[in-house]
């Protein structure tokens, strides 16, 4: 490999220590092989790379069955991967299951280590699951012998051309299909031989196995075909899965990497029969609306596609803050009343605004339409709660912005791309760009720090790159552009969207909440479904009319699809299977929250009908809460926030009312639009399983 001629070798003998006695315990082993990657010149800092190491072992043990232990690090402390060998006598406990290590290997990996060199380090994790490489080094009677097997897996001879062993298994038509997706924290080890683990074992169940293995090498995503086909999958993982929508239906066995090393035949086995069960956990989320967790798409989708993901990734880290911020504010109200968004010590008091909602909803009884003489003395500490609330949201909604230009960033150029895109998400808010400078902002943070990264500068400059070069040059970059030249731009095209939205009034209101209620229930949480929400939480920090009668009819749009089909289930039960009935008693409560995918089971089964009807009822709903002027101060809660509503009469009304044309339109639609014969197949299919 090109690698080994151009950087000194991952392993030499000065590296190895054979039959070693450590006096002490895992710590004083790591200190021992550090102390030999010190002398052999390979750590700038002997003591920072033992704290490294310990480190990751407080995120998990890192021995394993068969008395081996990797304990490893990524660490800016070395400037070339590295590995370590010691051979101990006695054996000491890195917290295998099954005793102390009595093989122990120190991988010592950069910070800003290249993507082949991270490919050397998981060679090596994948042969610690071969028994006969781990005898040998057992056997080994010299420094040279242990270099040479370890040679041999980091840069193997290249092997003639043989059938990949995978396809075998696919031949065989009764089989199940798995999916399973493997991730450390460092991504460096137990990532890869969790990967070989789980794929020996299916191989000698009988079972298809694709394994994507999200590690410090990159990944290739799994291709969208193989998934549709895959029975189930396994998450063994001990950080999250990047793009964990994709899976979103599948039936689930999930726990750390640690197990899938430690019992990969069990796990395997309980995938199988996850399969086979309908009341299997399964993978949460809505397919295609999944959020990105990590950098941008692999290579090999189009512009389009890649422009999609990496905005999404923007918009599902945006929305914890906009939900958190939002809440809060709207809990403030409720405690304090709208009178504390101008004035610290808040305006009404707190039983004051329950009691006055009950009166308009409904005639209260008379000893219930006044506050009783012992509830007033706790009203100026509610009013006093509810400004620290309304003060803790606005805090936490002015992230925003910040958090989604600096996802998008991060999407883009992983997390070099964090700092500059925060920044310019700041900047954006600090000049008037809001939402959209927001985006524009993120995205010329995120190819600024993409560009950055790929500079060709010397080994020993690497490490300050991803944490003092790239931060900092691409900072300048989108802060120069976001100040000089795209600010006024910006702030203009926010300032319009914000006077076009307070200015709407009769037939154009109305029909913008046509779009968005059309747009809410055309995928169900996917990117058509985000956007439209994404726009309407955005203009809630313009705290305007115009943009609370958005989120109103955005948010009542979204209770429908689930609604409709609760209702559509009960009404016409003859026309539903099952398990799409038991589906429809949980979409009550999951409408009422404001949960779009609780329609999803409904829409997969039969979008050609599902979805039309969706969307016509959500229209109803979006033009009718528009045309009645309702309005929403919180982003999300559904019904239950019900004091944060302006006309709620009129909300429920335009709800009950898209609700129910939805609901008509798909019992119509099972009725008389009778499906394909393949698709007929299918549905009696579900119906007798």
């Amino acid at each position: 490999m090109t690698s080994s001629t151009t950087s000194p070798p991952i392993i030499t003998t000065d590296l190895v220590l054979l039959d070693t006695a450590v006096d002490g315990d895992k710590q004083a082993v790591i200190a021992r092989m550090v102390g030999s990657l010190a002398a052999a010149g390979r750590t700038n800092d002997a003591d920072g790379l033992v704290g490294a190491a310990m480190a990751r072992e407080q995120q998990s043990a890192t021995g394993l069955p068969g008395g081996i232990a990797i304990p490893h690090c990524r660490s800016p402390y070395v400037d070339t991967p590295t590995i370590g060998f010691a051979r101990l006598s006695p054996a000491v406990d890195f917290g295998a299951p099954d005793g102390p290590a009595d093989l122990a290997f120190l991988i010592a990996a950069p910070d800003s280590g290249g993507q082949e060199h991270m490919k050397l380090l998981s060679s090596l994790a994948r042969a610690l699951v071969r028994k006969d490489f781990v005898e040998a080094l057992r056997n080994a009677s010299s420094a040279d012998e242990v270099v040479g097997l370890v040679d041999g897996v980091v840069n193997p001879a290249p092997a003639p051309a043989t059938p990949a062993p995978a396809a075998a298994p696919v031949e065989k038509s009764a089989a199940k299909t798995l999916i399973a997706i493997t991730a450390c924290p460092t991504g460096i080890a137990h990532t890869y031989m969790a990967a070989d683990a789980l794929a020996a074992a299916a191989k000698e169940a009988g079972v298809t196995m694709v394994v994507e293995t999200q590690g410090s090498s990159g990944s290739t995503p799994v291709p969208a075909e193989t998934i549709a086909k895959a029975d189930a999958v396994i998450f063994a993982t001990d950080v999250g899965v990047k793009d964990r929508g994709r899976f979103a239906g599948k039936p689930v066995i999930a726990s750390g990497v640690k197990r899938a090393i430690n019992e990969p035949a069990k796990m395997v086995a309980e995938a199988v029969a996850a399969a086979d069960d309908p009341n299997a956990p399964r993978v949460e989320g809505s397919a295609g609306g999944g959020a990105a967790t990590s950098s941008a798409p692999a290579g090999g989708v189009g512009w389009g596609t890649r422009t999609r993901q990496i905005l999404l990734t923007g918009v599902s880290y945006m929305i914890p803050f906009v939900a958190a911020g939002g809440l809060l504010i709207a809990l403030g109200f409720l405690l304090a009343g709208y009178e504390v968004a101008n004035k610290p010590e808040g305006g009404t008091s707190s039983f004051g605004n329950v009691i006055a909602l009950g009166n308009s909803l409904w005639q209260l009884p008379e000893p219930l339409r006044t506050l009783p003489s012992w509830l007033e003395p706790l009203n100026p500490l509610m009013t006093y709660l509810g400004a620290v609330m309304f003060s803790l949201g606005g805090l936490a909604f002015g992230f925003l912005v910040p958090a989604l230009a600096g996802y998008i960033a991060f999407a883009i150029a992983d997390r070099p791309g964090l700092a500059p895109g925060f920044t310019a998400g700041a900047v954006a808010g600090f000049v008037g760009g809001g939402f959209i400078g927001g985006i524009v902002g993120g995205v010329i943070a995120g190819f600024a720090a993409l560009w950055i990264s790929k500079f060709d500068v010397p080994r020993w400059f690497r490490g300050l790159m991803p944490v003092v070069i790239i931060p900092l040059f691409a900072s300048l970059i989108v802060g120069l552009a976001m100040f000089l030249l795209l600010g006024r731009p910006l702030a203009w095209i926010n300032t319009s969207l914000t006077d076009w939205l307070n200015g709407l009034t009769g037939s154009s209101a109305i029909l913008l909440g046509v779009i968005l209620g059309l747009m809410m229930c055309f995928d169900l949480g996917g990117p058509v479904n985000k956007a439209a929400y994404a726009f309407a939480t955005a203009g809630l920090a313009a705290a305007t009319t115009g943009s609370y009668q958005v989120m109103a009819a955005v948010m009542a749009a979204g209770m429908v699809p689930p609604l409709a089909m609760a209702l559509a289930s009960t009404v016409r039960p003859a026309l539903f299977t099952e398990p799409e009935r038991e589906n429809g008693r949980a979409a009550w409560l999951l409408g009422a929250s404001f949960i779009s995918e609780g329609a999803i089971p409904f829409a997969a089964a039969d979008p050609l009908r599902v979805i039309p009807s969706m969307m016509a009822g959500g229209a109803v709903t979006g033009a009718l809460s528009m045309a009645f002027g309702v309005t929403l101060r919180a982003p999300h809660g559904g019904i239950f926030v019900f004091f944060a509503i302006g006309n709620l009469l009129w909300f429920l009304v335009s709800l009950i009312a898209g609700t129910v044309v939805a609901a008509v339109a798909v019992v119509a639609a099972k009725q008389f639009i009778k499906p394909g014969a393949k698709k007929a197949e299918r549905e009696l299919a579900v119906a007798a399983a």
